[in-house]
């Protein structure tokens, strides 16, 4: 891992396959889950420690979505960070596109009440788009890794990406 590329949030000209990029952690707390339960996603399992209990997780689980979510919000907040830092050397931050989308979503193991999720982002493929030159196409692994080091999360996004050269 030493020598790993580290992703960045810049052009596309700028990214490297195999780049990672830790984008932040959450712990989801027992009040968290119900209260985002109780608006989204109402299944017992999600709603009280009981309700796990009788459930096959055996205890208070964050919906699926949940874990996405704060994803989403991590992964926003890490791209506003970037653009304050660039902003603040003078440079102009890129504007990234819309996704058109994503596949393998996966839910690989419970996030129960107590558990931190590490989220991060890694480069899987980069390719220039046919019908809009100006920007990129990159293809991006997002995990979520729980505090005993076990995947708990993962989707494979895609996502327009500027580059420089059609920017200048």
């Amino acid at each position: 891992m030493m020598n790993e590329p580290v992703m960045s949030r810049s052009y596309f000209e700028d990214m490297k396959v195999g780049a990672r990029r830790s984008v932040g952690s959450y712990t989801f707390t027992a009040e968290d889950i119900i209260q985002f339960a109780k608006q989204f996603d109402p299944q017992p399992f999600h709603l009280s420690e009981e309700g796990g209990r009788n459930s096959l997780f055996g205890g208070l689980c964050a919906s699926g979505w949940h874990v996405g979510s704060i994803c989403m919000k991590l992964m926003v907040a890490d791209g506003q960070r970037t653009a304050a830092e660039m902003a603040s050397k003078g440079e102009k931050a890129p504007a990234w596109g819309p996704s058109p989308g994503f596949k393998e979503l996966k839910w690989l193991k419970p996030v129960m009440a107590g558990d931190t999720i590490s989220y991060a982002s890694e480069v899987k493929a980069l390719r220039t788009s046919a019908s809009r030159p100006q920007w990129g196409i990159v293809q991006v692994l997002n995990t979520g890794t729980n505090q005993r080091g076990e995947l708990a999360y993962s989707f494979l996004a895609t996502a327009f990406a500027p580059r420089r050269e059609a920017s200048s």
